[in-house]
């Protein structure tokens, strides 16, 4: 069966794509959209990166690139892989490989010639595909017919591709959750709980990664189940264990009805256990940014914000604390409580009350505290702890009033607490 994405990928019309297709080819060799962009057409997604598979070797494609005026950078040349800028677009260009030796973390290859080696060599049959200047898929493992069931499946055997890199565990369910339908591939389910240990040999870095990614999927509740059926959700994320999945389902909903953006760190608070030393720990094990460190850290140390709590109140909570942690604990609230409100007409209450204080929490602004040291000592203060001390005690004051007085006001309690 002949299948083309010619007409339906605006990306492949490109000029500078083709001019690039086009010099890759000459002479014999050969130049194919490999991956994802072809995948990603076929089943009606956006792409967002075009990579090229070539016969040309690195230091020809190279040369070549060069020769058309564009610029390439070698961003992986021991692995026959060279980036091309051209027509301000980067594209990953490989040479067709064979995997020589690997050992569950990476792979010594060898550069080749042929399309079919090149592809059992690749992990999942739908990652497989590779199309021509013209459009024309090339399949050569079956991916065309897993894309029309949405069917994730290995290429061959399941072991022996996850023995190649045990990423490929999580892969497996990041590719089942962003594109599978149905049940998981049954070889490949059980392949991966029984390699799951191998995870351990991964860097941190390539584990989170992949987390983020399948937790950035449309809803990843069906993949995360099935991870946690394999024990594998447990071997990557252990702190999940006794915490549960179960709040994802309805958090991914009420981002659907609310129109909020798939969140993977909110995801990933929704299913481990608002203990801020555990947090520390699976932050430092998975190598977070300090930005996601402390997102972490602010929500597991965020009390929990009670439906009927007023603005007021809440308003003295957001500037003390972290707005953020205060925001997820109150996103978290309402899609639990919006899933509860099935069945619970005080949970429907409790949803109108989360969802009051949240739409409080995300248009509120921090005030600035009128006084500063300086206002004190201009007053015959002298700097020291008790300066502190009195700047403290006025600002816990102007909190608790609402942060309503003035700077005037405030200079004359100042005045007072000197004089006492």
């Amino acid at each position: 069966m002949s299948v083309s994405i010619a007409g339906r990928a605006d990306w492949l019309a490109d000029k500078h794509l083709q001019r690039l297709l086009a010099a890759l080819a000459e002479g014999g060799e050969e130049a194919r959209v490999a991956g994802g962009a072809v995948r990603n057409t076929l089943m009606g997604q956006p792409v967002a990166d075009v990579d090229i598979a070539t016969t040309c070797l690195p230091e020809e494609i190279i040369r070549r690139a060069e020769t058309e005026g564009f610029k390439p950078v070698p961003t992986g040349i021991e692995h026959g892989t060279v980036t091309v800028v051209a027509g301000g677009k980067p594209y990953e260009i490989t040479t067709l490989r064979a995997d020589v030796e690997t050992d569950g973390r990476r792979a010594k290859v060898s550069f080749g010639r042929d399309w079919k080696l090149d592809a059992e060599r690749r992990d999942f049959t739908i990652n497989a595909l590779y199309a021509d200047a013209d459009g024309s898929v090339v399949d050569l493992v079956g991916g065309i017919a897993d894309i029309e069931v949405r069917r994730l499946r290995f290429i061959g055997d399941a072991e022996a591709r996850i023995r190649e890199d045990y990423l490929r565990i999580l892969r497996f369910f990041r590719f089942f959750a962003w594109y599978g339908e149905g049940r998981p591939d049954a070889e490949g389910l059980k392949a991966c709980a029984r390699l799951k240990d191998g995870l351990a040999q991964l860097s941190a870095e390539r584990v989170w990664s992949e987390l983020k990614k399948l937790l950035s999927a449309p809803d990843p509740s069906r993949a995360l189940l099935w991870m946690r059926q394999a024990g594998v959700l447990t071997a990557a994320l252990p702190e999940s264990e006794k915490w549960g999945i179960d709040a994802i389902h309805g958090l991914t909903k009420a981002e659907k009805d609310l129109g909020w953006a798939a969140d993977p760190m909110l995801r990933l608070e929704a299913i481990v256990p608002p203990d801020a030393a555990r947090m520390k720990t699976l932050a430092e094990r998975l190598r977070f940014s300090t930005a996601e460190s402390d997102r972490l850290r602010y929500w597991a140390i965020s009390t929990t914000v009670e439906p009927k709590t007023t603005e007021g109140e809440l308003a003295k909570r957001l500037y003390r604390g972290d707005r953020q942690g205060v925001v997820d604990r109150l996103r978290l609230s309402l899609a639990g409580a919006r899933v509860r409100a099935v069945e619970d007409n005080n949970a429907l209450l409790e949803a109108g009350g989360f969802s009051r204080l949240l739409a409080f929490a995300l248009k509120w602004e921090k005030p600035v505290f009128p006084l500063k040291g300086a206002d004190l000592t201009a007053l015959g203060a002298t700097p020291g702890p008790k300066l502190g001390e009195i700047l403290k005690n006025l600002e816990t004051e102007w909190i608790e009033a609402g942060f309503a007085p003035d700077r005037g006001a405030l200079l004359e309690r100042a005045a007072k607490a000197l004089e006492a």
